[in-house]
């Protein structure tokens, strides 16, 4: 932690509450929900809460689009992400109140999920059950009870305030997202090496995103639409990336890479939530979807390329697509989260779901571990996650899948110890660290990854 005298502490306080509050920065916000203290409670038994809108991911339920009908429904998805939003400001603004705001976009979303499922049929393929997914529900969580003020600072031993927060947060997060690391068991367990093993890597130096390539687009989910993912991303790689990007508009851009790799490698920034006001402080996927703060540049970035356990791998195809992790976990669940949170110095310690505290000289870290195994066909899937998979806790594949290079991003932020931050999130996933993710799309070169694919089974280390 923090030298004394620099760390700023918030005291519990003993007041009877009942609070009915809505905090707002750029049309984001925290909703802090009844609640009731009797004088003398114990606050850590009674911080506040927050409200937000947990509805059924529509996408994550795709299995088979027809390509005739695929435009049309990345467009419909990405409305229901917006309808989501847009409901979710205004819970938070207090423009509306639960039970009719759920209504309201209950009508909203099963008009876009019937127009939807009707392109599915129409196009040849089987809608499914989808028009059951139009509900959705309130979930409540930890208040963001931390200001947001230049030089706020976390205390993991302090109890939670029994009060609203003070100042302008944005939507998240809280003080229960945060664990200090020096407090967590290591948990990290590699498999060992099997005979056949492929044992070799090829890093790639792409840089730390020093050109400022960022928007709030996702070329994978949302192709074709602006802010797409309601949160701003950090790229590095493949210079052109946004969500018009098309795999020849791809193919023909420069990168960042210094070894020609045009491939593009993407991930929600991370911000101070400072209570400063950054360049997109008004802007889509920034402050206009509560993300705020100063958007921090990584310290490093390590891409590396490795190999599996217990086989030799295959190449990639080219424009192979990859997301690791859920964007929307906070309210979906943990099936499809994988973010990994820890410092320096202890990175046999990973965090899911909660922020580390790291001790003076050690800095925050996100590792992001994509899918080695691929089924052999398909660049992309209907819900972009079937045609890959995590391979075994032993490191073999799925029967029908094969061993691929296993891409493994490393990312690291010098924070003050004991300062506030938090991952850019959609804004009603309160900027939870289980929602992190990472993005691939590779457009390396046949040469290039059969260079990779030849170093990794060869057990060399390349560049």
């Amino acid at each position: 932690m923090s030298q004394k005298g620099h760390k700023r502490r918030l005291r519990p306080t003993h007041k009877a509450l009942a609070i009915v509050s809505a905090l707002v920065l750029g049309g984001g916000g925290v909703v802090i929900v009844a609640q009731g203290a009797s004088a003398g409670q114990d606050s850590a038994r009674t911080a506040p809460v927050t409200a937000t809108i947990d509805c059924p991911d529509v996408g994550d339920k795709l299995r088979a689009v027809p390509d005739q009908a695929k435009p049309e429904v990345d467009a419909k998805l990405a409305q229901l992400d917006t309808q989501i939003a847009d409901s979710y400001q205004r819970l938070a603004t207090g423009k509306a109140k639960g039970g009719a705001l759920l209504g309201e976009l209950k009508q909203k979303r099963d008009k876009t999920i019937s127009d939807m499922s009707q392109a599915i049929d129409k196009s040849g393929g089987d809608a499914g059950q989808l028009q059951a997914l139009g509900g959705c529900e309130m979930k409540q969580a930890a208040a963001a009870d931390i200001p947001d003020a230049p030089g706020a600072q976390v205390d993991a031993q302090a109890a939670p305030q029994n009060q609203a927060a003070k100042g302008k947060n944005g939507g998240g997060p809280a003080r229960s997202d945060f664990v200090a690391i020096n407090t967590v068991r290591p948990n990290v367990a590699n498999p060992g090496a099997k005979a056949g093993a492929s044992q070799g890597k090829l890093s790639v130096q792409c840089g730390r995103n020093q050109e400022k390539h960022f928007n709030p687009d996702n070329v994978i989910v949302a192709p074709g639409v602006s802010n797409g993912a309601h949160h701003m991303h950090d790229y590095v790689g493949n210079r052109t990336t946004d969500a018009f990007s098309t795999n020849n508009s791809l193919a023909a851009s420069g990168t960042t890479c210094t070894n020609g790799d045009q491939s593009t490698y993407y991930w929600p920034v991370l911000r101070l939530r400072d209570g400063r006001a950054e360049k997109d402080a008004n802007a889509p996927g920034g402050g206009q979807d509560a993300n705020v703060g100063t958007i921090l540049q990584p310290k490093q970035v390590t891409i590396d390329f490795k190999g599996s356990p217990v086989s030799r791998v295959t190449a990639m195809p080219r424009f192979l697509r990859i997301i690791t992790g859920d964007a929307k976990a906070f309210t979906n669940g943990n099936a499809n989260a994988n973010a990994s949170w820890s410092c320096t110095g202890f990175e046999n310690r990973q965090l899911k779901d909660k922020y580390p505290i790291c001790p003076k000289g050690s800095d925050v870290v996100r590792t992001f571990k994509f899918q080695s195994c691929w089924d052999g066909k398909n660049t992309d899937s209907a819900n972009h996650r079937t045609h890959v998979a995590f391979a075994a806790a032993n490191g073999s594949c799925p029967a029908g899948f094969k061993a691929i290079p296993q891409l493994v991003q490393r990312i690291v932020y010098g924070v003050a110890p004991g300062a506030k931050f938090a991952v850019d999130s959609f804004p009603e996933q309160l900027h939870k660290p289980v929602t992190d993710h990472g993005d691939f799309i590779n457009v390396m070169n046949n040469n290039l990854m059969n260079k990779a694919v030849q170093c990794i089974n060869g057990g060399r280390a390349c560049r």
